[in-house]
């Protein structure tokens, strides 16, 4: 399977083992819930944490896709095979993708 520009509504459930996921939310927004497993650099930490980011594919997201959508572009540049979750957290919870959560409240996005 060739890994698209942009994924919204076809994002494989569950995601391939190869994709790290790289949430570029606030600290606020990933504490009350985010994918589990996936990597936490907010979006304006991005530039100068570069080499935390393995190599391979990384679906990169956030809210509502925007953010996310600067930062796969941005690592694309720099030699990544990045994509965005189009429609970002907000339409990955509506699916009823599974999230987690760092608070006592019921994982949800924020």
């Amino acid at each position: 399977m060739e890994f698209p520009t942009v994924w919204i509504d076809g994002v494989p459930d569950p995601l391939p083992e190869d994709v790290h996921v790289l949430d570029v939310r606030e600290d606020d927004e990933w504490a009350y819930g985010h994918i589990e497993g996936s990597q936490h650099i907010p979006m304006m930490q991005v530039t100068t944490r570069l080499d935390e980011l393995p190599e391979g594919r990384i679906l990169v997201v956030c809210k509502v896709g925007a953010r996310s959508g600067q930062v796969a572009a941005y690592l694309a540049q720099h030699g990544h095979d990045a994509v965005n979750l189009g429609g970002g957290l907000l339409d990955w919870e509506s699916a009823g993708r599974p999230l987690v959560s760092d608070t006592s409240h019921p994982p949800t996005v924020i």
